[in-house]
């Protein structure tokens, strides 16, 4: 197994590259949450890998009523799954994210 400081360094070059690439971010206060949670950890921008990727999930939740509130609680949250059978890793991410920020991340979701 990867030890976290490489962890944390692939993490940083495939955000970097994706920055880079494809301005994957254009919104830089979601760039940086989404890092400092470590969400890449097992999303993506383009195709699943341990979860679903951000586009996999925008098109789940972009017609439901309210999805930014209710993608917002989730991101919020710590361990549950929240799709299928995977859970958010609570070792992965430093603190949950404040209200503010969850909804910061979600609405930046949805356009994904």
């Amino acid at each position: 197994m990867k030890s976290r400081t490489q962890l944390c360094l692939i993490m940083a070059l495939v955000a970097a590259a994706l920055v880079k690439n494809g301005d994957a971010f254009a919104h830089p206060e979601a760039a940086a949450l989404v890092d400092e949670q470590h969400c890449m950890f097992c999303h993506t921008t383009e195709a699943p890998r341990l979860a679903p990727s951000f586009p996999q999930i925008a098109q789940h939740y972009r017609q439901v009523p309210g999805a930014g509130s209710a993608l917002a609680r989730k991101l919020s949250l710590e361990g549950p799954a929240h799709w299928g059978d995977i859970a958010m890793p609570v070792a992965d991410r430093p603190d949950p994210l404040s209200p503010d920020d969850a909804q910061t991340v979600a609405q930046w979701l949805l356009t994904q």
